[in-house]
């Protein structure tokens, strides 16, 4: 094993905030949201999306609810600016939707963005430099604090001329200290304050104060510590949104917004499915789909977050990984076979829709984002009788009585077992009607009828036509039931070796040609309860069938 060199890294340091509050707030409301799925997330294509792919996401970024939408970056290209000038030219901005255009603290581009956005309706311009020691050293080569500064403050002068020479167009304005994650806080503020100074904020026309965690250097509470200690020495609190904007280099970029929101921010910036540079930004659907989780309405709405993963997924060329939270193919799928059993009693306990969630493993209602309880629990050699019972009952309308889950049960997943793979569901359906269902190997119901005539009322006598080991053979019996008639009938030919045991039945679905299912157990010495299932539209026939199948199943005797 080669030695690890960790010498070349150091902890992050801590904040001075030994009285934080965060630790002790909840999440209570939604906050102002900003897709930034156009700029950022396309920026870190491979393939950045065209203008018709680009069109495509902005729709379902308005249908599911965003207000304020980051479109580009139209000083970078003419792809981006053309982009913009399509939303603005031909009128596809609804009257609510506040387009947002990114640009550096750079002269040229801030005027080329003024002409991209000239006519939209509502814009913020978001202005943003890198202000961190690691980007003053080497990407500014040795820049002072002051001179960063300036060109933050220019360059809002500017935007602030320039906003006042634009015709019908309602201007915001946010600024960014790219890197805010690791430059020193009181600087950190000194720029915002002189970006204040000059844009001149009120309650009524508040300033975005967007605070990106460019890079994730440390862990979620430092984080907090960074933003509370923001929120508590900004002036004109009441006159700024407190933004953030979070990546994922340690994978906890969701944890770090969350608990900046419990420090005080008003606004989140993030994309969907978390989509961005690195390991990519906060994932929007995550961060909703976790409130919603705690009753909280957050105004998106990602009812069918399986279309929404289409779209993005067409559109950018980036798969969603299968246990991406919420929208992966697996992640509302249990293999296990307790978890299985857990999942179908906490389904089978719910009457009404509106009763609270209280289902094991699963923290939401998948149906409430469109997913359908069809891939819930899928089946391999791990799972057990609770799973393969809840799909034979979900997806086939079989109700198997909880006696013979077992049986059934070791039966499908030891037929995974021997495949060494998941089994689907028709292919579940299928192993049970082939090992359970109307069996016909050493006994076989050639015809099956009765009548009533000359018996004791309340008794029924059956005529029945069998092949047993491949003897056809005539059988008659008296009982209380169809079922109870074809025993006597197997006793008078020295076929009844077991004992009757239990007996259910159902309709498989409505309708007057519905099928019915009946289960039948037989005990018999040495084997214990062996149980079989028969189907049938009549529901006499198929309780006599699944004796058939029980009784097939069943050792021989001697």
């Amino acid at each position: 094993m080669k030695p690890q060199n960790l010498q070349k890294y150091s902890p992050f340091p801590p904040v001075d905030l030994p009285d934080r509050q965060w630790p002790e707030r909840q999440i209570t409301e939604s906050p102002i949201w900003c897709s930034v799925d156009l700029r950022d997330g396309n920026q870190a294509l491979a393939v950045p999306m065209n203008v018709t792919q680009k069109l495509e996401l902005f729709e379902l970024l308005v249908n599911i609810g965003f207000r304020q939408i980051e479109i580009g970056f139209p000083s970078a290209s003419q792809t981006e600016f053309d982009f913009v000038r399509k939303l603005v030219d031909e009128g596809l901005i609804p009257d609510d939707v506040r387009l947002q255009c990114l640009v550096q603290a750079r002269e040229h581009l801030i005027k080329r963005t003024f002409e991209a956005i000239e006519g939209v309706p509502k814009a913020i311009v978001h202005l943003y430099n890198s202000t961190s020691p690691l980007q003053r050293r080497i990407t500014f080569g040795g820049a002072s604090r002051q001179q960063i500064k300036d060109m933050a403050v220019e360059g809002a002068a500017l935007i602030k001329e320039m906003s006042a020479m634009v015709k019908a167009t309602e201007i915001d304005l946010e600024y960014s200290p790219e890197s805010f994650s690791d430059t020193e806080l009181e600087f950190a503020l000194d720029v915002c304050h002189g970006v204040m100074d000059v844009w001149q904020p009120t309650a009524e026309k508040p300033i975005i104060l967007n605070l990106p965690a460019t890079v994730e250097w440390t862990t979620p509470n430092i984080h907090a510590d960074q933003i509370e200690w923001f929120c508590r020495n900004v002036k004109q609190r009441d006159s700024v949104h407190v933004s953030l904007h979070t990546h994922n280099d340690r994978g906890t970029g969701t944890a770090a917004t969350e608990l900046g929101l419990l420090a005080g921010a008003d606004r989140v910036e993030g994309t969907l499915f978390g989509n961005g540079e690195r390991t990519g930004n906060l994932d929007i659907a995550t961060l909703a789909l976790n409130m919603n989780s705690h009753g909280i309405d957050t105004g998106l709405d990602f009812s069918d977050l399986p279309a929404a993963r289409e779209i993005y997924e067409r559109c950018t060329q980036m798969p969603v990984p299968e246990r991406h939270p919420y929208a992966g193919d697996l992640v509302f799928t249990a293999f296990s076979g307790s978890h299985q059993d857990a999942i179908k009693k906490g389904m089978d306990l719910r009457k009404d829709e509106h009763q609270p969630w209280e289902v094991p493993y699963l923290t939401i209602d998948p149906e409430d984002i469109g997913r359908t309880y069809e891939a819930i629990i899928r089946i391999n050699s791990q799972s057990g009788k609770g799973g393969v019972a809840y799909i034979l009952d979900r997806e086939f309308g079989f109700d198997l009585p909880k006696p013979m889950q077992p049986q059934v049960g070791a039966r499908i997943y030891s037929l995974a077992d021997k495949l060494g793979r998941e089994l689907s569901n028709a292919e579940i359906r299928q192993a049970f009607l082939d090992e359970f269902v109307n069996l016909e190997n050493r006994l076989v119901l050639l015809d099956y009828e009765i009548d009533h005539q000359d018996v004791d009322p309340g008794h029924v006598r059956c005529r029945a036509k069998i092949k047993h080991d491949g003897q056809a053979m005539e059988a008659t019996g008296v009982g209380n039931g169809p079922i109870n008639s074809f025993v006597n009938a197997l006793e008078d030919l020295g076929l009844k070796d077991f004992k009757l045991s239990d007996y259910r039945s159902h309709a498989i679905c409505h309708g007057s040609d519905a099928d019915s299912a009946a289960y039948i157990q037989l005990e018999k010495e040495g084997c214990g309860g062996i149980w079989g299932c028969g189907v049938d539209p009549s529901i006499e026939l198929a309780g006599v069938k699944a004796l058939v199948s029980a009784w097939n199943l069943l050792p021989p005797s001697g």
